[in-house]
């Protein structure tokens, strides 16, 4: 049986920064995530998208970020078991759980952190006849690697961020894109709706609004798509590609963790925002995007600030009675398990008269 001081279900972002948090209070953590390499859908999805609302990063691109975790977390030695699923969960009667994956491995630990992101997902298809019988002959929900479009015509449907964020992206590396969207007005940020629209204005993204596709064509790979018109004055257009990628969001579920006994709202967990990111099952947080509560903000940043209040928590729990005085790295650097430290760096501080 695996031990450690905090289980952590899930290795994206939130789980991966939750050890460098933990670490800094010399916690040992344990990760489990389904997926056979750290970073969730940063590296499963969409490791190529760049990112623009991390902290001192104007742009960094999704699996850039995730390297940049795992170096942050190397000097604390965190453990891995990936390419299973939590399954179940039980408590122990000297207060510590087990968690146990769908492969029979067991973890034990004081406190489980459950950072799972959206939890399981699939992408929500459009109800298009044959579409089935393109994927991945040219029909793809995800753009795990721009680089296959370079040089390649390219249909893009959807309102939100990621039909416009990678429809801005493409535009400047394949042959022609087109982006379809069933209404005039846009879903995603102020700012891509700007880009897409003067990158319209260039030329460089043919944009169908009010229209959707409804046909494709092809004999072993895609050639064609049909966009039908709202208005029917401009009926249909024929359109050929080499790509077709509806991006309509993924539809998440729980999955195993549904039935651990959680207080669940909307497909996520309930938590103690007030205080420590706490469910209703003493001993078990949720932070990041799997968690709710009143204001809740599905961002990457604010999962980083949720694991670095539920840790102080956390460690109170490990060590009851035991009080723990912060030091900031700037002061005191960062010291792994192993006893490396990196040093901070001293600063010199001139008094003006």
């Amino acid at each position: 049986m695996i031990q450690t001081d905090i289980l952590i279900i899930g290795a994206g972002p939130t789980g991966l920064f939750t050890v460098f948090e933990a670490g800094l209070l010399k916690l040992k953590c344990h990760l489990i995530d389904a997926l056979p390499q750290p970073g969730g859908q940063c590296s499963e999805i969409y490791p190529k998208k760049p990112i623009y609302d991390i902290p001192a990063f104007p742009e960094i691109l999704a699996g850039d970020l995730v390297t940049n975790l795992l170096e942050q977390i190397r000097p604390f030695d965190p453990g891995f078991t990936l390419g299973e699923r939590a399954e179940t969960l039980d408590r122990l009667e000297d207060g510590t759980f087990v968690v146990t994956t769908n492969k029979g491995t067991q973890h034990q630990a004081p406190v489980v952190v459950i950072a799972g992101g959206l939890g399981s997902f699939e992408p929500r298809k459009p109800p298009i006849e044959n579409i089935l019988d393109f994927e991945e002959r040219g029909v793809a929900y995800i753009v795990k690697d721009p680089e296959i479009y370079r040089n390649k015509k390219v249909v893009i449907a959807g309102g939100g961020d990621s039909a416009l964020d990678w429809s801005i992206f493409l535009a400047e590396i394949a042959s022609e894109v087109s982006l379809v969207h069933r209404r005039n007005e846009f879903r995603g940020a102020l700012d891509s709706v700007e880009k897409a629209s003067e990158l319209a204005k260039l030329g460089k993204i043919k944009l169908y609004t009010e229209a959707e596709v409804k046909k494709l064509y092809g004999d072993e790979h895609l050639e064609a798509v049909v966009i039908k018109h709202k208005d029917a004055n401009k009926g249909e257009t024929y359109v050929e590609t080499d790509a077709f990628i509806p991006l309509f969001g993924l539809s998440p579920k729980l999955g195993p963790i549904g039935d651990w006994g959680l207080e669940i709202e909307k497909n996520a967990i309930k938590v103690n925002n007030a205080k420590d990111y706490q469910t209703n099952i003493p001993g078990v947080f949720a932070i990041g995007d799997v968690n709710t509560y009143e204001g809740k903000l599905k961002l990457i940043l604010s999962g980083f600030h949720e694991a670095a209040v539920m840790c102080q928590y956390a460690y109170q729990i490990i060590n009851p009675g035991k009080r723990f005085v912060m030091k900031y790295t700037t002061v005191g650097g960062v010291e792994g398990f192993d006893g490396s430290k990196k040093e901070a760096k001293k600063e010199v501080v001139q008094s003006i008269a």
